[in-house]
């Protein structure tokens, strides 16, 4: 029976439109003088009724009109495959003139029309109409249906909604119910589908067969994270997200581009919420400039500031690729708000003093953000020389480019890396705080402020794309110690932060955020294989899907990470936000250092400047033999040091061929 009815429904498919067209309206016709008939039988109660010769001229132009009416609302243009509830109105009023219709001809035909005809003429030509084309949409659907994969939607708001019509409609998943945080909708319906409270979860995966889980939560939602993630986890489904709701304003995603959890969500504690207002005074109507803005704090930290409504913001990226993708998405957000937004694409790179200042200059800039930096320890171990260069010189340019430039305020992004420092990153960013610091003492025209926070979620060279990659690709996820521990924050809160330090900052301090507990990261591994619906590999579990490897600390890594150098942290006004007053140097003594840094950088002497930067007040303290791939290969006498002019710097230094 249902080969033959597939091979009926496929003779069916293979028609051509105007044939599929005409069995439509003829099958219209049909219902409208069967309806027609029923109306009369069962209002005069007999059904050997037959229609009088004044009867017969009525149903034809009833019949006619109504497919007329059908013709001009464009009910035979819609594809059954793909016709929306929609049509239901298209049909209803369809159905509303071919009522009065049957009326008016029935008056003008001197044909009896008892009152009550119409109503259930048009109650079943509605019925019939409308009935048959969604039941053969069903009909037709049934085996795509059958074929997606079955979700629930942890949501019940305007997202949760937008995202269950685009599955709907969409090949790949198919919606069985929605997930609610508030108890007392358990049990309810929306648009048709069963909610289920939370606590009820687990059981609905099981008796629905669900094969994965979205969660669509409104920004708005309260919540508590660290709760509803460890429920998801007990599921062994994978859990995915929507976009958020940036991407959807500025038109660079779409709420059915379904994508892992957010970093947010791993992070099992609730985000640190900004505070508007002090941000807002220094940012709008002035003129900002992002260093570095095409990486993952600096491109987050532009979405932020343009929704602050400065009157300019000034990108400058040293990656082509990066100024371009940052400039592009920021446009987007600009026309989609109708925001009154100048933004200007610098190509450069810090190093470069003389083209610093001039663009700011140019652009008037009040504040700079200064997120330009090597931040990859291995990387930087690897290639101290470009390391310094960029983290240390970069900064000071920068940052006397904004003096002589007259700009207000200049904010440093900092790591938690530079407190008591075991590599050449992290020393190479406490030097550039000290230069800051120095700075900060030694003139009076713009403020300097340092921004320090950990690890950041989701940023690139991060664990968490890392290990969701080890993950798809089936394993190991590759760990360094199952000890290690670290501070995590979300790309978004580090952007609040280094805005929430712009406004407080009056001069050399360093801002932390209160992160809470820190994370370890062997925990972090094993969360994220469980909410990608795996297993852990185990000796007490041989069948599981991932494996964790634990691979040693590589060199320059500590176990864990400090955000304090001192241990009397201050409280700001914001109660997620401290401060220190950490312990500096005069600017000449730092000028000295930095002398002996670019003397020892020219000559391309590593060894040099790994000892400058732990006789400085660094804190620094290597703990390891120096790891820089080209001193190792090729020694310290076998590159001439070849004097070079730094482009576009007032200062002179020598740098390696």
């Amino acid at each position: 029976m249902n080969d033959q009815l597939a091979h009926a429904l496929k003779k069916l498919f293979e028609l051509s439109r105007p044939q599929k067209r005409m069995i439509s309206v003829t099958a219209d016709l049909l219902f409208v003088f069967i309806s027609l008939w029923v109306a009369y039988a069962l209002r005069l109660e007999t059904w050997l009724w037959r229609p009088t010769w004044n009867h017969l001229p009525v149903f034809f132009v009833t019949g006619v009109i109504t497919i007329a009416v059908f013709v001009r609302l464009g009910l035979y243009r819609a594809v059954i495959r793909y016709i929306s509830e929609k049509a239901l109105m298209v049909v209803l009023a369809g159905v509303v003139a071919s009522g009065l219709s049957l009326v008016v001809s029935g008056y003008l035909l001197q044909a009896m029309v008892p009152r009550s005809v119409p109503v259930m003429y048009g109650s079943f030509l509605f019925i019939m109409v409308a009935g048959t084309r969604f039941g053969f949409r069903a009909l037709i659907n049934r085996p795509m249906e059958k074929s997606k994969g079955r979700v629930l939607i942890v949501g019940t708001g305007s997202r949760a909604l937008e995202l269950h019509h685009a599955l709907i409609q969409g090949t790949e998943y198919r919606p069985m119910g929605f997930v609610t945080l508030d108890s007392k909708k358990h049990r309810s319906l929306i648009a048709g589908f069963q909610v289920y409270a939370v606590s009820h979860l687990k059981k609905a995966v099981s008796e629905q067969g669900i094969q994965r889980v979205f969660l669509a939560l409104d920004d708005n939602v309260a919540l508590s994270r660290k709760e509803l993630i460890t429920t998801l986890e007990e599921l062994q489904v994978p859990i995915q997200t929507v976009p958020a709701v940036s991407e959807l304003v500025a038109g660079t995603a779409r709420i059915n581009d379904i994508r892992d959890l957010d970093p947010a969500e791993l992070l099992g504690r609730e985000p640190v919420q900004p505070s508007r207002g002090p941000t807002k005074d220094i940012v709008q109507g002035r003129a900002v400039m992002v260093t570095g803005a095409g990486g993952s704090i600096g491109s987050e930290l532009c979405r932020q500031l343009v929704q602050e409504r400065p009157s300019a913001i000034v990108l400058m990226e040293q990656s082509e690729y990066a100024l371009y993708s940052i400039d592009k998405e920021l446009k987007a957000i600009v026309s989609a708000q109708g925001l009154s937004v100048n933004v200007h694409s610098m190509l450069g790179s810090v190093l470069h003093r003389r083209r610093c200042e001039a663009i700011m200059r140019t652009f008037k800039v009040d504040t700079v953000y200064h997120a330009a930096a090597y931040k990859h320890v291995p990387l930087v171990e690897s290639n101290v020389i470009e390391g310094l260069q960029n983290n240390v010189m970069g900064t000071r340019h920068c940052a006397e480019a904004a003096i002589a430039a007259g700009v207000n305020r200049f904010v440093l992004i900092s790591t938690d890396k530079a407190v008591r420092p075991a590599n050449v990153m992290g020393a190479t960013k406490r030097m550039a705080e000290l230069v800051l610091q120095g700075l900060s003492a030694h003139q009076q025209g713009t403020i300097f402020s340092i921004v320090r926070f950990g690890n950041v979620l989701g940023s690139s060279g991060s664990v968490v794309p890392l290990f969701r990659d080890q993950i798809r690709s089936g394993g190991p996820v590759t760990v360094t110690h199952p000890e290690v521990i670290r501070y995590f924050m979300t790309i978004p809160e580090a952007g609040h932060l280094v805005r929430q330090a712009a406004a407080m900052g009056k001069g050399g301090e360093v801002f932390v955020l209160n992160m809470g507990e820190p994370v370890k990261i062997a925990d972090l591994a094993k969360r994220m294989i469980r909410l990608m619906g795996l297993s852990e590999r185990t000796g007490l579990n041989s069948d599981g899907d991932i494996e964790i490897v634990y691979t040693g600390l590589r060199p320059g890594e500590k176990l864990y990470e400090e955000l304090l150098i001192g241990d009397n942290p201050v409280a700001t006004t914001n109660a997620r936000i401290m401060m220190a007053r950490e312990a500096c140097l005069p600017w000449a003594e730092v000028r000295v250092l930095l002398d002996e840094l670019a003397q020892a950088s020219q000559q391309f002497d590593c060894d040099r400047v790994v000892q400058i930067l732990s006789e400085a007040p660094t804190g620094f303290s290597p703990q390891h033999v120096l790891q820089d791939e080209l001193w190792s290969v090729s020694g310290d006498t076998d590159v001439p040091p070849v004097a070079e002019t730094l482009p576009n710097s007032s200062n002179v230094y020598k740098f390696p061929v």
